[in-house]
């Protein structure tokens, strides 16, 4: 079988380039709000600001031009290279996905009828903020304490279009995306919603991607101290937010117990990736997973290797609905408050999360949800257990697994691997081993057990490249 060489670069998406009217919009989140001011030329006189009217990023590169151009994103880096323009791919539909079991999904309301009015004399109830990483650029989502008349009422006072909306088990309240039809920036409009009580949360439609990069036996089992005859996550509920997958491949044959698409209008085309983490959590056959015999629930938000905040909640809603013990995220994006409080909830619901540290490099920012308390962030080893060289860094890395150069299912039939979505699914895998030797061990606990058992490979302790080292699954399973 031939591995298949895949290109990490940095994905821009078109829309991204268009110029914006009034406010800068930016990737760094480190920037000061004088800074914003030098790039929206608000500063008097400009006596802080460069030559050029702009300010430096956090890497000390120059800022993009000023005169109110959105910032190109830096942080994100795709799996996949770009297509050509014709063939770009569809921002993704709105999260009234559709199960194949319930159906559960719920669909938005039309979009209003002719255009949508501004209204005049729109305040700034508080300064625009830097919005750090991709984000859909005309588009805002915002949790709202009313029903769909005062979501309705909201769009008319802003000048907004209700794209969809949805009422969030994990957010606890209704989770609106609004339109942007009149080319504000994000930014301003996440500004002015601020002025609105019955707003609660108010954040961009980040965009996230998955965690794959370019690269024969599976050294895995070995190198976590995993008898592969003994593994076991038989009846173990773990839900994987991913790609589409190809639920004929014989590796996944019984394995999958309910699937979700939380994207139902964007035809599923990449079934790899999902494929690979579903197989490496629980395969069965010659590929055989970590934890054979635990049940996938899988919700495809990824087409083309991006999603956006809106499809991952909804697709995280939909696994909290099906008491899983584990979801497996293997995707990074932007910091988002939205997304940190679902996965917030989710943890005090009892699940155990389990994300892709990133595949950004060293001097890249923090990946999310990986960053987020009460997630674990795994970073990827080789058989030798050096640490991947794109890995991201960082005091928010947690363990190291391997996830370099393995052997997994796909949409092909089977390939070879590498990054750190692969080794979240072998930490998920070890996970779903452990709870299957003790039900009753809590979120918490086994937290405790993977930090007290790893294998130290960087400085003493907890370091920013492995975390608190390898995981030692039959340590951890020993560990009271």
């Amino acid at each position: 079988m031939a591995a298949k060489a895949v290109i990490l670069h940095a994905v821009i998406l078109a829309a991204a380039l268009v110029a914006a009217p009034a406010f800068a919009q930016t990737n760094d989140p480190n920037l000061t709000q004088q800074q914003v001011d030098c790039l929206n030329r608000t500063t008097a006189a400009g006596a802080a600001c460069d030559k050029d009217g702009g300010a430096k990023n956090g890497e000390g590169t120059p800022g993009a031009a000023v005169g109110g151009a959105v910032f190109l994103p830096a942080l994100i880096v795709d799996l996949f290279p770009n297509p050509p323009a014709s063939a770009a791919p569809q921002t993704p539909a709105p999260s009234n996905g559709t199960s194949s079991s319930n159906g559960s999904g719920n669909t938005p309301p039309p979009a209003p009828s002719g255009p949508v009015t501004v209204p005049q004399g729109l305040n700034l109830a508080e300064p625009p903020r830097a919005i750090a990483g991709e984000f859909v650029p005309d588009e805002v989502l915002v949790t709202v304490d009313g029903d769909a008349g005062v979501v309705q009422q909201i769009a008319n006072s802003f000048g907004l279009q209700v794209r969809s909306q949805r009422q969030s088990r994990l957010l606890g309240s209704t989770l609106v995306r609004f339109g942007i039809t009149d080319g504000r920036p994000v930014g301003v409009v996440l500004a002015q919603l601020a002025a609105d009580g019955r707003t609660q949360r108010r954040e961009p439609n980040h965009i996230y991607t998955l965690q794959q990069a370019a690269g024969i036996v599976n050294y895995a089992f070995d190198r976590i101290a995993l008898d592969s005859k003994q593994a076991s996550g038989e009846n173990v509920r773990v839900a994987v937010i991913d790609t589409g997958i190809d639920d004929t491949n014989p590796a996944l044959k019984g394995v999958i117990a309910e699937q979700y698409d939380a994207m139902p209008n964007v035809p599923i085309e990449k079934r790899d990736h999902g494929t690979s983490v579903d197989g490496l959590i629980a395969g069965v056959g010659p590929l055989e997973g970590m934890a054979p015999g635990a049940k996938i629930y899988h919700a495809r938000a990824f087409e083309g290797g991006k999603s956006t905040m809106d499809v991952i909640l909804s697709a995280l809603d939909w696994a909290a609905e099906q008491d899983v013990r584990i979801i497996n995220m293997s995707f990074v994006g932007p910091k988002n408050d939205l997304l940190g409080t679902a996965c917030r909830n989710a943890r005090a619901l009892g699940t155990v999360l389990v994300a892709a540290a990133g595949n950004n490099g060293p001097k890249a920012p923090y990946g999310y949800p990986a960053a987020f308390d009460g997630v674990i962030a795994v970073t990827a080893t080789d058989a030798r257990d050096g640490l991947m060289p794109q890995a991201n860094r960082g005091a928010y890395v947690f363990i190291s697994a391997p996830g370099v150069e393995m052997v997994a299912p796909s949409g092909a039939g089977s390939d070879v691997v590498t990054g750190t979505s692969f080794a979240a699914a072998i930490v998920s895998g070890a996970i779903a081993n452990l709870i299957h030797a003790a039900p009753d061990r809590t979120a918490d606990e086994i937290e405790k057990a993977l930090a007290a058992t790893a294998k130290d490979l960087g400085p003493k302790g907890r370091d920013n490249d492995f975390g608190y080292g390898l995981i030692d699954t039959k340590a951890a399973e020993a560990a009271k």
